[in-house]
């Protein structure tokens, strides 16, 4: 991976003021859909770092260890903070490839961080999977491909996330990120 555009670790990133909320799991756990439900809740001012648009639809990269998409992402998501966006941080984001760049972010984010992780079960990522907006989606990503991305509790070192199980509502999810970060006691910007 070229790093020399990438910001170095340490450079602290944000204010006191901005949230940064990392949201993972496997495929079709409802990373995308908490996300979006944020936003819709906050109004302007927060950012969706989603790691699908980054990594697929912006670079068209496969999903590898040091791959491009991960530096773009934290440089993403730094820039947001640093101009004064709060910030979610969505996607499968395995911990193998991704936990060294998130513990950076997260260790340089100057204000509230929360991270989450979406526990769903391989049958009901199935059901949801199924059930995506996107018609063409599930015909494009099969059972097989799906079993090969699921990896059961891909969660980061430490203890360091709020695992979430499936039988919280996206309602409920939202609200409480919402809650723990308390962006639901600041105001959306006006631009």
């Amino acid at each position: 991976m070229n790093t020399a555009n990438r910001p170095a670790a340490g450079a602290p990133t944000g204010s006191s003021q901005t949230r940064l909320v990392v949201v993972r799991g496997n495929s079709a756990s409802g990373k995308s859909s908490v996300a979006a439900g944020i936003r819709d809740r906050f109004g302007r001012g927060l950012a969706v770092v989603a790691q699908d648009n980054l990594r697929r639809t912006v670079l068209r990269e496969r999903d590898r260890p040091g791959a491009t998409n991960i530096g773009l992402i934290d440089t993403v998501a730094r820039y947001s903070l640093d101009h004064g966006y709060h910030v979610v941080v969505e996607g499968i984001l395995y911990a193998e490839h991704y936990g060294a760049m998130l513990e950076h972010l997260v260790d340089d984010h100057l204000g509230v961080t929360r991270r989450y992780y979406l526990a769903v079960p391989f049958e009901e990522t199935l059901v949801r999977h199924a059930s995506k907006a996107d018609p063409g989606l599930p015909a494009a990503v099969t059972e097989r491909e799906l079993r090969t991305w699921y990896r059961e509790l891909d969660v980061l070192p430490g203890g360091i996330e709020t695992v979430i199980g499936s039988d919280s509502t996206l309602h409920d999810t939202v609200e409480r990120i919402m809650r723990d970060t308390e962006l639901s006691q600041l105001p959306a910007h006006d631009n």
